[in-house]
């Protein structure tokens, strides 16, 4: 006697019927609707990246030099072709486990480890783990302090942490965290205290943790509505 429930069926029966990219997940039930009413419809980051020969035409050695302090060389280089079905499947089936990430697409178990992180964009696991609970790790942050002396008019009046009003070197760092180190889908002129802290520490030469903040990102971009799929070349290279 046939034990399988008639809504486990129907899900099954749908999968083998659609094919496809549905074959990516080796049945498992729960995951194709997740996929099919939830990650399926869900937006993702268009990838950008910066050319640091391009940073060094533009006589911006200051900004290349800092971002090699951080390791982000190979990371804000990286450049391929976008496959968003893969890129979707990849975080419907994301899990974290421990430090690893831990992901099944087409038939392949990936499990992410922490030496995988560095030969693939040459981050290393150390450094300040920053977010919005603990900015106060890093010592001597003043966010109004801070945000004045990177104005063209450190005078001028501070409503909100535009980008508008930052000199040159600061304007292209801000661009490459809020594009690119933390994208988000919209409203990338006002910063937040995280994207202040994290300029704060590039430009003074803070060793941040950037796996540990991509991880915390990809986790809010599973658990946040508003928030769009971000690093779509990077999983693509796992």
């Amino acid at each position: 006697m046939d034990s399988t429930s008639p809504s486990s069926k129907r899900i099954k029966t749908r999968a083998v019927r659609r094919g496809g990219r549905l074959a990516w997940f080796s049945g498992e039930d729960e995951k194709i609707e997740k996929y099919l009413h939830e990650t399926s419809r869900k937006a993702i980051n268009n990838p950008k990246l910066i050319s640091f020969n391009w940073l060094r035409e533009q006589k911006s050695a200051e900004v290349s030099n800092l971002l090699k302090e951080q390791l982000l060389k190979r990371f804000l280089e990286m450049s391929g072709n976008i496959y968003p079905d893969l890129v979707r499947v990849f975080y419907t089936n994301l899990q974290f486990v421990g430090n690893n990430l831990v992901s099944h697409v087409k038939g392949v178990e990936m499990e992410i480890t922490h030496d995988v992180w560095t030969a693939i964009t040459g981050l290393k696991y150390a450094g300040h783990r920053i977010n919005k609970g603990n900015i106060g790790v890093v010592e001597e942050f003043n966010k109004i302090q801070f945000y004045r002396n990177f104005l063209k008019n450190p005078q001028a009046k501070v409503g909100n942490f535009s980008v508008g009003g930052l000199k040159l070197n600061e304007r292209l760092i801000t661009f490459i965290v809020t594009w690119m180190l933390t994208p988000r889908g919209s409203n990338h002129f006002v910063l937040t205290e995280e994207d202040l802290v994290y300029i704060y520490c590039i430009m003074i030469k803070v060793k941040i943790n950037w796996i540990h903040i991509i991880k915390e990102h990809m986790q809010k971009s599973m658990r946040l509505s508003d928030y769009h799929y971000p690093y779509a070349i990077l999983i693509l290279n796992f």
